[in-house]
């Protein structure tokens, strides 16, 4: 079977449970699993709905229910063996007790967490480049799970496309303002999900999806939209957000094809519709999923999208997910399943300055897109500095209402980060007659930078800023200050860098597989952006563009979605894991300065901050050696972990007896790219295998290399791994060991490396080591 990409984007997702009131008693959507049922074919798949209705028809009283199957949303077939349905509570205790049902689970809520980018990431048209070597990710299918797509912006013009390719089966369903005219060569399939929105929603659902919503695959909040066009978007020229940040905008995979999954809605994204768009995807034959969705850490057993993503996986899709963005709280790290590629953000070397002139000659740097060509400066106009005018905490977060409009009227007014969105803010000030805004970070911001493209003259200043502007205001009876926008600069900041939001490990579930994997972009991305949208996504916002502005893990993702279906194209025969590897052990530890990576909070970026490091296309399509793994070694890896049957079962739908499994394989290790050893219950050594295999030249041979963490001792053996054929596989061991962990620390981190000997090749093959001490 041809490798398929999965890639899940992370816009992050908070988890919540929302009944729905009914006349007489309280219905709530559930996610039912089942004992597998065999068969794939048409009629089988017929068989299997009837079977699934059975367990209604079992379940739910018919004197009160004149059809039980009215409550079915969803019969899943290809990533999950099981459906969707209406319960109550005491109509899932009575599915629980019935034969065949293997478990049966509240559907839970997740929510949503460029014209440079690609350029940062080395994609040039350099005939030994990344994008020549993999035909620019020709013949691979991108499916995107997310809000839908705008079909009308140019970066989902087919121009230049090929067919599509023949093994794709699914279709362009139409629906409210799309019909299948919408879809062309690059945006070659579109579906949509709202059963277990509309189960969920607390308020007539037909009429709240109808106000906020088109019933279609057509987006009506842009983040789709802007994954989408990042991971495989046309090339358009002239691109920008009303003027600023302009160039061409490419996707990471321009010659990819599209196809769009709408899961998300106005009040988030339910695992019942994110399970179901993945079922379709992988039968549809996508190549590449991009899933920017997530939530909180919870076991796998637990987690429909890494109990989705397994099945994809078997089934030879890779599947990218974004870390989230609960950084910088440690463990925080989300979509931790070791058959995912989970992607944390980091900066660009692009700024957008706009600086604070204060009274006294102060000058305090901020960022801002606003787009008016105005400049306060020149105008020779200072306006007066006000904060909290209202005297509460609300005016303080300038939330809509709190500002006394006599108060602000004219002024520029300072607001504090939280609560509400950063553009909602300068819209509120706007409102109450303010003429400028300057947004200030809390110290759990710090000098983290995510722009907006606000409604009027605004600034974001950084917490050290914030708290120099308020002491100034505080001296003086009337504070004044212009805005100096500085326009769009390039190269002038050290990036990467990771992003203070971005989730950090080490995995609270897995600490045995690091976690996240990598970074990709994700800070101030210029992507595609509906055509019924202001740039700042807001409701009074007026002025449209073809693009703008967000910042996320969200963002990141579907980077390296593209990245992955670039290694896809050039690799066909590559299954998942190999693709994945191939991204982690080339990626970059420094920046565009040849120095460390830095941390959102100015330190040194650690191995739970970058994983393996930042992408690097270039190298990822041509690795030399990389890490497989069968699906049948995740099914021990969870044996390792002491999980029980029936929670394996849960995730993987297949029995197993982990004795037995351990039994046959002693000893083992998952065979994963990076190295992750947690210590505990006073353990202080570990043995670990791994096997690369030699995708690179004939007749090489590579060298180790060896940083250990700060006092452990590691060794390898053997020390050479020489390769005469492609293909041929190599396996060596690691000891790691540690007496004591280091003072004051519970965690080290080191690397290691296989280094192409003489002048056989540059491959150079890295892994990070993380050693945690793990106290329970």
């Amino acid at each position: 079977m041809g490798v398929k990409l999965l890639a899940c984007h992370f816009v992050f997702l908070y988890i919540f449970l929302l009944p729905i009131l009914g006349a007489a008693e309280i219905l709530q959507s559930y996610i039912v699993q089942l004992h597998p049922h065999e068969g794939d074919s048409e009629a089988m798949l017929a068989s299997r709905l009837h079977w699934h209705v059975s367990f209604l028809e079992k379940s739910v009283p018919w004197e009160q229910e004149k059809e039980p199957s009215s409550r079915l949303l969803y019969s899943y077939h290809s990533v999950f063996d099981g459906f969707a349905a209406q319960l109550t509570d005491d109509e899932a205790a009575a599915l629980r007790a019935l034969p065949g049902v293997a478990s049966v689970r509240a559907d839970r809520r997740v929510e949503l967490h460029t014209t440079y980018s690609y350029r940062f990431l080395g994609l040039n048209f350099c005939p030994t480049g990344a994008w020549a070597r993999s035909g620019y990710g020709h013949g691979t299918i991108i499916g995107v799970l997310d809000t839908g797509v705008w079909p009308e912006n140019p970066s989902f013009d087919d121009r230049g496309m090929p067919p599509v390719p023949m093994r794709w089966s699914g279709v362009c369903q139409g629906g409210e303002h799309f019909n299948v005219s919408n879809c062309n060569r690059k945006l070659i399939g579109a579906r949509f999900y709202s059963k277990g929105h509309r189960a969920n929603y607390p308020t007539n659902p037909t009429e709240a999806v109808s106000l906020l919503e088109y019933v279609s695959p057509r987006d009506a909040h842009g983040h789709g939209t802007h994954t989408a066009s990042t991971a495989a978007g046309a090339a358009v020229a002239e691109a920008s957000v009303l003027g600023a940040g302009a160039g061409e905008a490419h996707g990471v995979a321009p010659g990819a094809h599209v196809a769009a999954y709408k899961v998300c809605w106005f009040n988030g994204c339910y695992s019942s519709d994110i399970l179901a768009g993945m079922d379709d995807a992988v039968r549809d034959g996508v190549d590449v999923l991009s899933l920017s969705l997530g939530g909180f850490p919870i076991p796998l057993f637990e987690d429909s999208i890494a109990i989705g993503s397994f099945r994809a996986t078997a089934r030879g899709v890779s599947v990218v997910c974004a870390a989230g963005n609960n950084g910088p709280a440690r463990s925080s790290v989300a979509n931790e399943a070791p058959w995912v590629l989970t992607v944390g953000a980091a900066t660009l070397d692009r700024r957008f300055p706009a600086y604070v002139r204060l009274g006294n000659g102060g000058v305090l740097y901020g960022e801002s897109m606003y787009p008016g060509k105005i400049d306060l400066k020149k105008r020779g106009k200072e306006l007066e500095l006000v904060y909290a005018v209202g005297g509460t905490r609300e005016s303080e977060y300038c939330l809509r209402g709190s500002l006394d409009a006599a108060a602000v009227a004219g002024k520029m007014v300072v607001c504090d980060r939280g609560i509400t969105g950063r553009a909602d803010k300068g819209e509120a000030v706007k409102e109450a007659g303010g003429a400028g805004m300057v947004l200030a970070n809390s110290e759990i911001n710090g000098q983290e930078d995510s722009i907006d493209v606000h409604v009027l003259p605004a600034t974001l200043i950084g917490y050290r800023e914030a708290v120099e502007l308020k002491k100034y205001i505080r001296s003086t009876p009337r504070p004044v200050a212009r805005i100096v926008f500085g326009g769009t600069r390039i190269g002038r900041a050290r990036a990467p860098a990771v992003a203070l939001f971005s989730a950090r490990g080490p995995s609270l579930t897995n600490p045995s597989v690091l976690k996240p994997d990598v970074i990709a972009p994700g800070v101030n991305i210029i992507a595609a952006w509906p055509g019924n949208l202001g740039p700042s996504g807001l409701e009074s916002d007026a002025r449209r563009s073809n693009f703008t502005v967000l910042s996320g893990t969200s963002m990141a993702c579907p980077h390296v979605s593209g990245i992955a279906a670039l290694v896809r194209s050039a690799h066909p025969s590559w299954s998942p894991a190999m693709i994945r590897s191939a991204i982690m052990t080339t990626a970059d530890i420094t920046d565009r300065q040849g120095k460390a990576i830095m941390d959102g909070d100015g330190g040194r970026a650690d191995v739970f901050a970058m994983g393996a490091g930042h992408v690097s296309p270039a190298r990822a399509v041509d690795p030399g050696l990389v890490y497989d793994i069968e699906p049948a070694d995740y099914v021990t890896h969870l044996c390792t972990l002491g999980y029980t049957h029936m929670e394996i079962f849960k995730i993987t739908h297949t029995g197993v007896n982990c004795s037995a499994v351990l039994h046959q394989n002693r000893g083992f290790s998952l065979n994963y790219p990076s190295i992750a050893v947690a210590f505990k219950n006073g353990a202080n050594s570990a043995v670990l295998q791994r096997t690369v295999t030699n995708v690179g030249t004939p007749n090489s041979t590579y060298t180790v290399q060896v940083a250990a963490p700060l006092g452990v001792k590691v060794r390898v053996a053997p020390k050479t791994l020489a390769f005469v054929e492609f293909g041929e596989k190599r396996s060596f061991w690691v000891t790691v060991s540690a007496p004591s962990p280091p003072a004051a620390k519970d965690s080290a981190e080191g690397y290691l490396v296989w280094k192409q000997s003489g002048g056989q090749g540059k491959h150079v093959v890295r892994s990070p080591i993380a050693v945690t001490w793990v106290v329970e």
